[in-house]
């Protein structure tokens, strides 16, 4: 897709890497967020992503000058304007991204698609308070964005059958593989990982086993490439504690409770890799060694 221009809307880890994705597929690319030095960052880690894949032969230097000239960072979001798809990728909470919508809907053009990388929260509910409810789509990156092609994509009840084409087309231009989702909450791979992570969670709750010991069970019986507390770590345990309050409050499922262990981690500010303490140990918050 020619002259392709995505904004991700939030730089954490998330962000990030879904930055990663649209500017090595090709797309000029704004990183936008509220905050100068967390953009500055962002840059960084991506300058290093890519720093490792020439070292591993994944790509060129000059492939990398190319990329990361299609970058850019910003804190004012009039500098969004003429993008063709704002990809949303901050927390889990309806209020946060619904305002966040709002003020990129005054800067943007009629014709600029609105997405959403939620993985919780209803595509209906946040298109509702986006100002552009027909051109809303939801477009949930797996973690790590820049490792992972598939994206979870979900119309909402207003979205029309032409914005979620052009979404599907975007999606593709830049390397991912879409699948088609309801408007559920979890969508298909957090309906099953958030109960599972927290399965995980209980199983140290109860001193059934170490971390490490069932990181390697995990993968080692199941084929995973990650172990649930690894994962829980890089997604962050702030964030898995807001994921788990988002399936919980809709579904009532028992197993997507919040586990006791879990807030109490997040209160002792042991949020993984972020803060190099988490369910396992850490001598950097690097999240892009891969």
């Amino acid at each position: 897709m020619s002259n392709l221009s995505i904004c991700v809307a939030g730089c954490g880890t998330m962000g990030t890497g879904i930055a990663i994705v649209a500017a090595r597929g090709g797309a000029t690319t704004v990183l936008y967020d509220l905050d100068q030095a967390r953009l500055e960052a962002a840059r960084a880690q991506m300058a290093g992503f890519f720093e490792k894949s020439v070292a591993r032969g994944k790509l060129s230097a000059e492939q990398v000058t190319e990329i990361m000239g299609r970058v850019s960072v910003t804190t004012d979001p009039s500098q969004v304007a003429s993008c063709n798809l704002v990809i949303e990728a901050v927390f889990e909470d309806l209020q946060i991204k619904g305002a966040l919508f709002q003020q990129l809907n005054e800067h943007c053009r009629p014709e600029t698609l609105f997405a959403s990388n939620t993985s919780t929260l209803s595509i209906t509910e946040i298109a509702a308070v986006s100002g552009r409810p027909d051109r809303f789509v939801g477009m949930h990156f797996c973690l790590p964005a820049q490792l992972m092609k598939l994206v979870e994509m979900s119309p909402g009840i207003e979205t029309t059958d032409e914005t979620f084409a052009q979404a599907w087309a975007i999606c593709e231009s830049i390397g991912q593989r879409p699948v088609k989702t309801l408007d559920q909450p979890g969508f298909i791979l957090n309906c099953f990982l958030v109960p599972f992570n927290n399965d995980a969670i209980r199983l140290v709750e109860q001193g059934v086993a170490a971390p490490v010991e069932i990181d390697k069970a995990i993968k080692g019986a199941l084929g995973y490439a990650m172990g649930p507390m690894e994962l829980l770590d890089l997604v962050g345990l702030d964030t898995q504690v807001l994921l788990c309050e988002a399936l919980h409050g809709v579904t009532h499922e028992p197993r997507a409770a919040c586990p006791p262990l879990l807030r109490r981690m997040v209160a002792a500010k042991h949020l993984g890799r972020k803060t190099q303490r988490g369910f396992l140990e850490y001598d950097s918050n690097k999240i892009f060694g891969s």
